[in-house]
């Protein structure tokens, strides 16, 4: 996580120098050579030379993270270090890794072409087929298997240490084009409706026929032949549907060569904790760390919460006098340099209409209730991350038990903004510390949902469903986002257009 020191005058143009080279190991190089005082080096370091160590590659990797050490971007991080060495060295081993071997490789069991086709008779060869010899050859032994594909990793802990910042400046330095980089979120959703379009391409069931269909197992194999590097962000299990595919779903990925990089805020075995049947949960949690190191981020410090240059006020309070007014302001501010009409705006998100009813091009002016009082979930915050660079929030209540729905939705949104760097404005009820309150929750809804499910009243002191445990270690997360989406270098990343003068940057 950046905690930024450098002076603000050269703040932007530093962005902008280290966004440009942060994409090779070639530059990074480049770059170390010269802030060494090393000159630039005339000898082309191709990431694929054979003359390369998995020492070179481990100080090429880290010179981009040295780099912003120097320059006061970053602290030195003793655990942040640690882990982009292992990583680096993941990084040398699948520079020109292919999972095709695995793809390709028949299974256990299977026949030569040549052999017997009910297994008792003995292989003959062709030339005793011929007449022209009278000794049998043995039948040629199987390929060994291919060795196991390397292993990922799990890496984990407290929100703000640097988890999603070192996964990718190592997606980055990957030069393996067959890679893909994306929030757990979203890529569940794809899973989801990957195993939506098989389903419905089934021919149509006859009335009295009976047939099983396993669409988990292509699904991930169809994954494995697109890409062999999978790196995700903020992996966390909260849904059952999600919980109950899991594991056959990364066994296939896993078995398939299919390598992964994982964040978390949870340990392995804490996920899905307390969830509705777990115990079917719990063998993907053995698979997992068995195709992946687990390793532990734990400085104790939440590098978002560092004094970092703030891009104008961001977060404003319902009973501070004319709050309503300043974003009114702030808005059509914005909105002047939109070329565009303010008015509704209705997205089509899985062929369901969702209306925004105040938006001028790239900007959304919303409600709560309009975001998450309503049945809206990830797939509809990434239409919205996609279409807008700056939204909005009105009326945030304080959070209690009670809104545990509203809540989740919340966390959702800003886990979808915060990865698609979208910028957003709020209106709340109570400072960001104290938005999200521990009490509440003993309504109807929860007591007729046990009914439903058939579960005693223990199991509301117990299922993370109705006591909200996994949104109340989520929603530190938010909090976490939330104050790093404040500052002027994220406010910077999110601007789309690159060209026009933002009012909050040049007001501050």
């Amino acid at each position: 996580m950046a905690a930024c020191t450098v002076p603000a005058a050269s703040r932007y143009s530093l962005f902008i120098f280290l966004r440009d080279s942060f994409m090779t190991p070639r530059t990074i190089y480049r770059l170390s050579s010269i802030s060494s005082g090393n000159g630039y080096t005339s000898g082309r370091r191709s990431s694929s030379s054979s003359s390369e160590s998995p020492t070179d590659y481990t100080c090429a990797f880290s010179a981009h993270y040295d780099l912003l050490v120097k320059c006061g971007s970053l602290r030195t991080d003793a655990q942040q270090k640690h882990v982009l060495q292992r990583l680096a060295r993941l990084q040398h081993t699948i520079e020109n890794y292919s999972n095709s071997i695995y793809l390709n490789s028949p299974p256990p069991g299977m026949k030569s072409k040549d052999q017997s086709t009910d297994g008792n008779e003995p292989y003959v060869s062709t030339a005793e087929n011929k007449g022209g010899g009278s000794a049998t050859e043995e039948e040629p032994s199987p390929p060994p298997p291919p060795p196991p594909p390397p292993k990922g990793f799990y890496i984990y802990g407290d929100v703000g240490t640097g988890k999603t910042m070192l996964m990718d400046m190592f997606y980055s330095h990957v030069e393996n084009t067959r890679k893909k980089r994306v929030h757990f979120n979203g890529f569940m959703l794809d899973i989801h409706k990957r195993i939506h379009r098989r389903k419905q391409s089934l021919p149509k069931r006859r009335l009295g026929e009976v047939f099983t269909c396993d669409p988990i197992s292509p699904v991930a194999m169809e994954i494995s032949n697109e890409v062999c590097l999978l790196c995700f962000d903020e992996f966390q299990v909260t849904d059952v549907a999600d919980a109950m595919i899991l594991k056959q779903l990364f066994e296939t990925l896993f078995k398939s060569g299919v390598v992964v990089v994982v964040t978390s805020n949870r340990p392995p075995d804490d996920l899905y904790k307390n969830g509705l049947q777990r115990d079917t949960f719990l063998p993907f949690i053995d698979v997992l760390k068995e195709y992946c190191h687990t390793v532990r981020i734990d400085s104790g410090i939440d590098y978002r919460r560092l004094n970092k240059a703030a891009a104008g006020k961001l977060y404003y309070l319902s009973g501070e006098p004319g709050a309503a007014a300043v974003l009114d302001a702030l808005f059509e501010e914005l909105a002047s340099s939109q070329n565009r009409v303010t008015g509704p705006r209705l997205l089509t998100v899985l062929g369901r209409d969702v209306t925004l009813e105040k938006t001028c091009g790239s900007i959304a002016d919303c409600s709560f209730d309009e975001l998450c009082g309503k049945p809206l979930g990830a797939s509809d915050y990434l239409e919205m991350a996609r279409l807008f660079d700056t939204v909005f929030i009105r009326h945030v209540p304080i959070l209690t038990l009670t809104l545990k729905d509203q809540a989740r939705r919340f966390t959702t949104l800003i886990d979808n903004f915060y990865d698609n760097k979208v910028r957003v404005v709020l209106l709340a009820a109570s400072s960001l510390e104290r938005l999200f309150v521990h009490t509440g929750g003993d309504d109807e809804r929860d007591r007729q949902l046990l009914d439903d499910l058939g579960l005693s009243g223990e199991a509301a002191e117990r299922l993370t469903l109705f006591t909200a445990e996994e949104e109340i270690f989520a929603f530190q997360r938010t909090v976490s986002r939330l104050m790093e989406m404040q500052t002027e270098s994220y406010w910077m990343k999110g601007d789309r257009s690159h060209t026009k003068k933002d009012p909050l940057l040049t007001a501050s």
